[in-house]
């Protein structure tokens, strides 16, 4: 089903040649579904005859079925969350990238947290969300999240020499890196392709800029109003290679009885985190770090948010809940108002 949605998409693909860009150069705009959210390319190439936006389109849903997702039989996340309990091998990337996750757990004082799959299955706010009225959802109990919590926790998985030792009843979720460590895939398969010389990729809540645009003018990024996400709060203005994401309360939810449960839970609670910020947006030249930051630095708060970030040499813009924004100098440099 998921392939014939893409090609239905794929119809709508403009392509002209550009004026001012060189008689060879050319721009594809393409829209696509993928990982459960909207893909979004525009790819200057001097090859218009190279498959690049469906290699692109087939690298995010390979790395969906065969690696990330928690829900498809296919994928490494799902057979390592079967065999919990037990002391498994793993594939090198994956290896590397549960690493990297439990780093940055450990900066963040644990409110990043890959082992929070039994919450989010609990909850559902996702499911609900995507489905746009949470008419019928029920709120699960405060007993069967206490209950869920037991099977999480960073600290009790164990890695070492290629292998992952994690506890019964764990549930690995990436889903909040998935998209952005998607993104440092898509650059090595853009810089293999000598004919691309600039692009831009949204997938979901997260953006890749690579290269540069013919007429040399930057790359502009918008970044959504959280008290308002109808309109934008300003644009990014970047050259090169960058990776924006952004995480707030706004994206997906549900609301019951008037109350907006949102879908950024707190490992130490179980609940949807609460902090003064209602967005935070991340820059970074690694989308896995843009992706996994925007989701710890969101359940940190302004002040705990912006010295995390500090750490891992990112730029961040805090979006707090009275409508402060709050920047480091990097996005200062590249982030005007609208």
């Amino acid at each position: 089903m998921k392939s014939l949605f893409r090609k239905g998409f794929i119809v709508l693909c403009s392509l002209w040649m550009l004026t001012g860009c060189g008689k060879d150069t050319q721009l594809i705009r393409q829209t696509d579904m993928a990982m459960g959210t909207v893909v979004q390319q525009s790819i200057y190439t001097n090859d218009v005859k190279d498959k690049i936006t469906d290699d692109i389109i087939e690298a995010i849903e390979w790395q969906e079925q065969q690696i990330l997702s928690r829900r498809l039989d296919t994928s490494s996340v799902y057979r390592l969350n079967e065999t919990a309990g037990n002391t498994v091998a793993v594939k090198e990337e994956l290896y590397d990238l549960l690493k990297r996750c439990v780093d940055i757990s450990v900066s963040s004082g644990g409110k990043f947290d890959c082992t929070l799959g039994s919450v989010i299955e609990l909850w559902q706010i996702d499911k609900w969300a995507t489905l746009g009225d949470g008419e019928g959802y029920i709120l699960p109990r405060e007993d069967a999240i206490k209950d869920a919590l037991q099977a999480t926790g960073y600290e009790k998985l164990m890695l070492e020499d290629g292998q992952l030792t994690m506890p019964g009843g764990f549930v690995l979720d990436l889903g909040a890196v998935g998209k952005g460590y998607t993104l440092d895939v898509l650059v090595q398969l853009l810089k293999e392709r000598e004919t691309v010389t600039g692009a831009t990729i949204s997938l979901g809540g997260s953006v890749l800029t690579y290269g540069s645009k013919p007429d040399g003018t930057p790359w502009y990024v918008g970044v959504v109003n959280p008290h308002d996400s109808s309109k934008q709060l300003g644009v990014l203005s970047l050259r090169g290679q960058w990776c924006v994401s952004t995480s707030g309360d706004y994206e997906r939810y549900v609301e019951v009885d008037g109350s907006i449960y949102h879908h950024i839970l707190d490992p130490d609670s179980g609940y949807p985190g609460e902090s003064d910020v209602k967005s935070v947006t991340i820059l970074s030249r690694n989308g896995f770090l843009s992706d996994a930051l925007s989701t710890a630095c969101f359940l940190l708060g302004s002040e705990k948010g912006m010295e995390l970030a500090r750490q891992y040499e990112v730029e961040a813009l805090f979006v707090t809940k009275q409508g402060e924004l709050v920047m480091s100098d990097g996005m200062q440099a590249v982030f005007r108002t609208e």
